[in-house]
């Protein structure tokens, strides 16, 4: 008998970030949050995980300033605004894996410049889902050691 203890690989639990930004993070919730509209509690906790202000997370999501101020007194986002708001997490949750959980390094690779998106900012790419889906897969080729 070895005296060695067992190994155990560290496994970051996905659930613990949708859980801090207030999300669920797939199925029949996650579709009825979106539908319903996100509460606005939620923009200011992925604000503080990602480290931006309040204004250039809405410049980032493509939310005006007045809007922005009525979403935050009326408690909940619209439909398209809540699907930005995933589409962003889910960029950041993914990233916070491929940083393996260095939430410095992942919070300046997602406002930084990325060559393999053409310069882009990844924060920058979550009006559209192509866009997200470009970031997302990138992410893929990178914890797959694929870079072209």
């Amino acid at each position: 008998m070895s005296s060695l203890p067992r190994y155990v690989p560290e496994v970051q639990a996905e659930a613990d970030f949708w859980q801090s930004v207030g999300i669920p993070p797939r199925g029949q919730k996650l579709y009825a949050a979106l539908a319903e509209g996100l509460p606005a509690g939620v923009y200011g906790r992925l604000a503080a995980s990602i480290g931006l202000g309040r204004q250039a997370l809405a410049v980032s999501l493509g939310i005006a300033p007045a809007t922005l101020q009525r979403r935050l007194k009326s408690g909940r986002f619209n439909r398209d605004e809540s699907d930005r708001l995933y589409r962003l997490s889910q960029i950041f949750g993914r990233t916070l894996e491929l940083f393996e959980g260095d939430a410095p390094a992942a919070r300046r690779w997602l406002c930084g410049a990325v060559r393999g998106l053409g310069g882009a900012r990844p924060v920058d790419m979550v009006s559209t889902s192509a866009q997200t889906n470009a970031v997302l897969d990138l992410i893929g080729r990178l914890e797959h050691g694929v870079f072209a």
